[in-house]
């Protein structure tokens, strides 16, 4: 869908500005030579609006040759500086919530063909910690936005009952893969926020998240746990289910790799949500390439209160800032 949009704006872009150029090079001189004579015919006699319909401007002409300039300005800057997105579910909570609008820094990690991918000048690669929006491997028209934890070479491991990762980098050049990132996490904490289920009853999938003072409980509902972890110089906030039993058996299994260990290919990244028991990633699905970056997630421009699938019910003004 996102792809389908670009290739829309780029056609509706294309044909404008074809128009645009026909008439300012050519149907707009044939216009003004039609009214210079005219005006010489009858002795400069004519006024401006008699004038204007000796030679008019089509009507759907001016409309079109109008819109090029605005199209052509949001189709460069929705390409290859800011796009906007919205966040449809709590995968990446507490970081962003559902209901956030972001805007995506499209040039942070390549100018690429916004039709193809392709990229066509390097500006750089993600570091581990970014908040990365990416096409979904396994089906490329659905955008999805993760944390990098992993980098090309890194050994991850993930423990899902102590729920912490561990990296090692330089794991795929068969040397070194001795000396693990410092990875640390502080105390669990009850965190703010609250997960309903469907029938709660332990296995069911959660159906909403709501912020809630300690204080305060909701029936059927669950308090998430959270801490913090820090991957190098990267500190960042994440939700647990302590509740939650270990999932390591639904995990993508790399080819010699143990479960819940894999070692992430040259051209690729490992990422995860900061929801991490309530976040579909690299996990369960395997490793994003570098072509499917879309670009590094920089701020909260708006945000909505909403659950997932609903209308909004009022709005977050003190959210807008920077991600982190």
């Amino acid at each position: 869908m996102a792809n389908m949009f670009a290739l829309i704006l780029f056609i509706a872009t294309l044909v404008t500005g074809i128009v645009w150029c026909i008439d300012r090079f050519k149907w707009a001189p044939e216009r003004r030579a039609k009214q210079a004579l005219a005006q010489a015919q009858t002795g400069d006699a004519l006024d401006d609006k008699t004038l204007r319909s000796v030679a008019k401007q089509p009507g759907w002409v001016e409309t079109t040759a109008s819109v090029f300039p605005v199209l052509a300005v949001v189709f460069i800057v929705r390409s290859f500086i800011y796009e906007p997105f919205q966040i449809p579910s709590g995968s990446m909570m507490p970081t962003l919530l559902i209901g956030d609008f972001i805007l995506v820094e499209k040039f942070a990690y390549g100018i690429k063909d916004p039709i193809t991918q392709t990229t066509l000048i390097p500006t750089g690669h993600p570091k581990r910690g970014d908040v990365a929006v990416f096409k979904y491997p396994k089906d490329p028209s659905v955008d999805y936005i993760k944390r990098v934890v992993g980098l090309p070479g890194d050994k991850v491991s993930y423990d899902p009952d102590s729920k912490t990762v561990t990296i090692t980098p330089d794991c795929s050049k068969g040397s070194g893969c001795t000396r693990a990132l410092a990875v640390t996490y502080s105390d669990v904490q009850p965190s703010d926020f609250i997960q309903t289920f469907s029938g709660y009853g332990g296995n069911e999938a959660g159906n909403g998240f709501y912020q809630m003072p300690q204080d305060k409980t909701m029936p059927g509902g669950l308090r998430l746990a959270t801490r913090k972890e820090t991957l190098g110089d990267v500190t960042h906030n994440i939700l647990m289910v302590t509740q939650a039993q270990s999932q390591a058996s639904m995990y993508y299994q790399q080819p010699g790799q143990p479960q819940a260990t894999w070692i992430v290919p040259q051209g690729h990244y490992f990422m995860m949500g900061d929801n991490r028991d309530n976040s579909a990633d690299s996990r369960y699905w395997g490793f994003v390439p570098e072509r499917n970056l879309v670009g590094k997630a920089t701020a909260i421009w708006m945000s909505f209160e909403k659950q997932e699938g609903e209308w909004p019910t009022g709005v977050r003004l003190s959210r807008i800032g920077g991600i982190h």
